[in-house]
């Protein structure tokens, strides 16, 4: 009984030491993790592009991986051209857009015959159109501030890459214990490219049908707010909700009538709803298996650590967890919370035997 007391305030503790190094090395570990995404992103870029047949041909890995670190960084700068000079054109017409907010609530008050009219200040904090741009902006501005960071240290793990396997070899006792966590590793690359692969589609999609629908009705930044849309795709439940609030607010003041304003928000909400509940389910299938509560919980703690890329990066984070929990016998209940269905497959174990770990170096 001692013992198990001792485990449990041991592994408490440990986690509470984790989720404080993640809070407190912020500024350190996300230019890092941001870095690890491109780099996977570039390597499994390249992968795909080499395995597109062009005839009989397939372009080899010295061609397709230049191609993708061109595509990749070049795809980046562009975005954030483009993203950065809309922000900066909505900041100066926000003052505008807030005084058009108040004369609607104005408006509102005066049809509903109120007594004591409600106000914007009333439900939302002064110059909250002007923070709310100031924040974008601020955040655009951190990305792009550690971009530099966030190259070194891409470059140096595009560099170092052909030494990762000889030393995810060492770092195991035995031959099966490496075979066994090469496997592990296998499986979380590819449920996490599975994963990436459709959300990105989908989320390309969900960005350029909402371009194009602001394009078509007139309403400014459709660029920027194809890219907000874009990018909340990525983040569970509230980012399809938030992708149709900001631009539907946007027409509210910014038209005359309420016309626009409807058919934005009722063709966003179609564009969400379809590709969200239908699409989306259809192709992702139920290999991720994580529980709905889990992954609104893994939203709210790696958001409240790393922000919008801890929202971002939840799910593929979770997904992580959860593979490694199941492999090992202790940690399965916690696999098994984590899961949808309850169901973990049954995978073999970490081996505590075997040959050594340079048996299987010198074989391979």
């Amino acid at each position: 009984m001692r013992s198990s007391l001792m485990t449990i305030t041991l592994s408490v503790l440990l986690i509470v030491l984790v989720g404080w190094m993640l809070v407190a090395g912020r500024s350190l570990l996300l230019p890092f993790v941001i870095a690890l995404v491109v780099w996977y992103l570039i390597n499994a870029l390249s992968e795909a592009v080499r395995l597109i047949p062009i005839g009989t041909w397939h372009m080899p890995r010295a061609l397709s991986f230049p191609i993708s670190l061109v595509a990749i960084f070049g795809t980046g700068i562009v975005l954030f051209d483009v993203v950065g000079a809309n922000l900066a054109q909505l900041a100066q017409d926000a003052p505008a857009y807030q005084r058009r907010l108040e004369d609607l609530f104005s408006q509102i008050a005066q049809l509903a015959d109120l007594n004591d009219p409600i106000e914007l200040r009333d439900l939302l904090p002064d110059s909250v159109v002007q923070r709310m741009v100031t924040a974008g902006a601020g955040f655009v501005t951190t990305v792009a501030g550690s971009a530099s960071l966030v190259f070194i240290y891409t470059v140096f793990l595009l560099l170092e890459q052909s030494s990762f396997d000889k030393k995810f070899v060492r770092l195991f006792a035995n031959a099966a214990q490496a075979e066994a966590g090469f496997k592990l590793r296998a499986e979380i690359n590819r449920s996490i490219l599975h994963y990436f692969s459709i959300k990105t589609a989908v989320s390309i999609a969900t960005g350029l049908l909402t371009s194009a629908i602001l394009l078509v009705i007139g309403l400014p930044y459709a660029a920027l707010f194809g890219f907000i849309a874009f990018l909340l795709n990525y983040i569970p439940t509230i980012g399809s909700l938030i992708g149709v609030i900001f631009p539907s607010l946007l027409a509210l003041v910014y038209f005359d009538t309420l016309a626009p304003f409807v058919a934005i928000a009722l063709g966003l909400g179609f564009i969400q709803f379809s590709i969200g509940n239908l699409i989306e389910p259809r192709l992702m299938g139920s290999s991720l298996n994580l529980s709905g509560v889990v992954i609104m919980l893994s939203l709210a703690f790696w958001g409240a650590i790393w922000g919008v890329v801890g929202m971002v990066l939840c799910v593929p984070l979770t997904v992580v967890i959860m593979i490694i929990c199941a492999k090992f016998e202790s940690a399965r209940p916690i696999a098994v919370l984590l899961s949808a269905d309850g169901n973990i497959a049954d995978m073999p174990q970490m081996p505590n035997s075997g040959r050594p770990a340079a048996d299987l170096d010198e074989a391979s």
